[in-house]
């Protein structure tokens, strides 16, 4: 007989419990939020106070072992920016993201924050769900919480570009470079190869256009970031790795800065002088200046050596600043860094967003070469702080968010370099070593003011998203059949769900075997061939559902296994350790495959003491250019994220 007031539903998941885990492991038996351990890969973006979160992998449990999975993303999630959890925003994933909607790696969220509307635009596919024979562009609704797909125009999808948004006056997206392969194309028959194009989508007339920016040379994994300066802005584009004579990739030396007019459509090289950070990929920052606009000084966090370069990863903090077109090293060296932890803690593919112009939210990312097992900041959900001006109690860069600072003031650091104060008035606004083009003299001393725009539909007085869902909301949805009426039917019905329930995890398990038949197991892992390799020698069998999205069977195996990707468990399934001794210490450019394997999970730093969330130390000397760091393995696995008024890159 059922205890009064429970239902069929409610007892059915509590006798699942009694079903071996195994049975039925896919991601689905997480909870996103308290299961949450690590994320890596994804897309961030600003709406109002919220911070949307899509795609990308997450690490779940409670800390990371040899057997840790790579789970692809499949929710939508978001952190509020004036509820706070342990003084960071609270998250919550109770918004909609249908099956069809694809999770991908590597792509870019731009924000329409008028209409409130969020595009999702290319990222890599995981290796269970292909492409789309034809790409689609993705929207989602913030105000009405669904999602609906639009034409593309023509323009193919790429992964591991640079992409930002310009003011909301215009909407208007931007990527730049990116690799397109047969992750992000269906039927790509070769290597991944680096664009050399800038798309832009016009989010109010649902136009594409695809032009030059800097020149032909293909590029990726930088960061695109846009400035009021000029007539109309600028787009501003540095680091990453791009294609040579020879076909290599090698890394975008970060004193070269590249500049785009948007008034007259015309690129700019420009290069900076004194101290310069190490080349790096997969990076991510965020810009922000004082009212005046005498200054534009963009943060840049972590990244990842590029192709061919020694040592594993990056932590360190730079701002570079603008018309003076100087880097400064802010973190370490900054007053309070030797309190933190000091174990390396490198980070790339990380999340940056810039939030009430003063603070840089970073969620998540990868640790190459770190064997903390420990989750990253488990307790508020992988996020962690820049206050742009130090202009908290403690002087520090890294500190709990702050939601009552709310402009931006230009840190003692800078203000040292280029002159001024905290509120502006820099005295420093040319180059050391002159302007490339005089051009430029004359653009920097001229703003852009966006004029207000408003919606083009109805938006509702209020938009907040649905509250967060509860255990005790959850039972009552299931519950609806109402009370059962006698416990023989109760005790059948109950039952009759719990067999259905081990049928279908039998069936699953099955499947998963069935997919990990011995026709398909890998053979002993050698290093992935050199780019001159036939293609035709690295094809994959495609299998599994077109839609995206955690599938519950093991995908088979390739018939060699890249040398910086762990052997597949599951769908972007990996172990942590699984790397092979004999490997090199850096990743090779992606190669012909269907669909990459995923990478390893990242290993984890420890949590900073509450109430400042330090990320640790780093490989990059104080003012060093080099690339000197520890030789060690380097297990691979950055994206728009605007607001109002300061932009972000990746």
């Amino acid at each position: 007989m059922t205890p009064s007031g429970s239902s069929p539903a409610a007892l059915f998941h509590a006798l699942l419990l009694l079903v071996p885990p195994v049975l039925c492991q896919d991601s689905s038996s997480f909870d996103p939020l308290n299961d949450y351990c690590r994320r890596f890969g994804h897309q961030t973006a600003v709406i109002g106070n919220k911070v949307f979160i899509s795609g990308g992998l997450i690490n779940y449990g409670g800390s990371i072992s040899d057997s840790t999975i790579n789970y692809t993303n499949t929710h939508l999630l978001y952190t509020d920016l004036d509820h706070l959890t342990d003084d960071f925003p609270t998250e919550y994933a109770n918004l909609s993201k249908p099956s069809y909607v694809p999770s991908v790696s590597g792509g870019i969220l731009w924000a329409d924050t008028v209409n409130e509307v969020l595009y999702q635009y290319g990222g890599e596919y995981n290796w269970t769900s292909p492409p789309p024979s034809q790409y689609t562009l993705w929207k989602y609704e913030a105000v009405f919480d669904t999602w609906n797909a639009t034409g593309a125009g023509g323009i193919q999808s790429v992964s591991w570009g640079s992409g930002t948004v310009v003011d909301d006056d215009r909407a208007i997206g931007f990527y730049y470079g990116g690799w397109q392969s047969n992750a992000t194309t269906l039927g790509w028959n070769g290597n991944a190869l680096a664009q050399s194009g800038l798309v832009s989508y016009d989010m109010l007339k649902n136009t594409w256009t695809n032009t030059t920016f800097i020149d032909n040379t293909p590029r990726a994994e930088g960061a695109l970031f846009y400035i009021p300066a000029s007539d109309k802005g600028m787009l501003v584009y540095f680091g990453g790795v791009q294609k040579n004579s020879n076909g290599s990739y090698t890394g975008v030396p970060m004193n070269q800065i590249y500049l785009y007019d948007l008034g007259i459509q015309r690129s700019y090289t420009q290069t900076t002088s004194g101290a310069t950070p190490d080349m790096r990929r997969r990076f991510c920052g965020g810009v922000s200046w004082p009212d005046d606009h005498s200054s534009y000084n963009f943060y840049l966090f972590g990244g990842l050596q590029p192709y061919g370069e020694q040592g594993v990863g990056f932590g360190d903090v730079w701002i570079l600043s603008i018309p003076a077109f100087t880097w400064t090293q802010w973190y370490p060296g900054l007053n309070g860094s030797a309190r933190f932890p000091t174990a390396p803690n490198e980070h790339h593919s990380s999340s940056c967003n810039v939030v009430l112009d003063s603070q840089m939210l970073i969620m998540g990312g990868y640790f190459p070469n770190s064997s903390n097992e420990n989750c990253d900041a488990k307790n508020i959900w992988g996020q962690h702080n820049l206050n742009l001006g130090n202009n908290d109690v403690a002087n520090a860069a890294w500190y709990q968010y702050l939601p009552n600072v709310t402009s931006y003031q230009v840190p003692s650091t800078i203000v040292d370099a280029i002159g001024g104060s905290p509120t502006g008035g820099a005295s420093l606004i040319t180059p050391a070593a002159g302007w490339a083009d005089a051009d430029l003299a004359v653009y920097f001393t001229r703003s852009y003011i966006a004029t207000s725009r408003t919606p083009t539909r109805l938006i509702p007085a209020s938009t907040s998203a649905p509250p967060p869902a509860t255990s005790s909301s959850v039972a009552s949805h299931h519950s609806s059949v109402g009370p059962i009426v006698g416990g023989v039917v109760g005790g059948i019905a109950v039952l009759a769900l719990l067999l259905l329930g081990i049928w279908i995890c039998l069936r699953r398990s099955k499947k998963r075997r069935e997919a990990a038949s011995p026709p398909h197991q890998p053979g002993p892992m050698v290093e992935l061939p050199g780019p001159g390799t036939p293609a035709s020698q690295y094809k994959r069998e495609v299998v599994g559902s077109a839609m995206p999205g955690v599938s519950p069977h093991t995908p088979p195996p390739p018939p060699f296994n890249a040398s910086h990707w762990a052997q597949p468990q599951q769908d972007y399934a990996s172990s942590q350790h699984a790397v092979p001794a004999a490997q090199p210490f850096y990743p090779p450019p992606p190669q012909a495959q269907q669909y990459y394997p995923p990478p390893p999970a990242p290993a984890q730093h420890e949590q900073s003491p509450s109430p400042i969330q330090e990320m640790p130390s780093v490989r990059s000397p104080l003012g060093g250019t080099g690339g000197s760091g520890p030789n060690e393995h380097v297990r691979e696995s950055s994206d728009d994220h605007s607001t109002t008024k300061k932009s972000d890159g990746v």
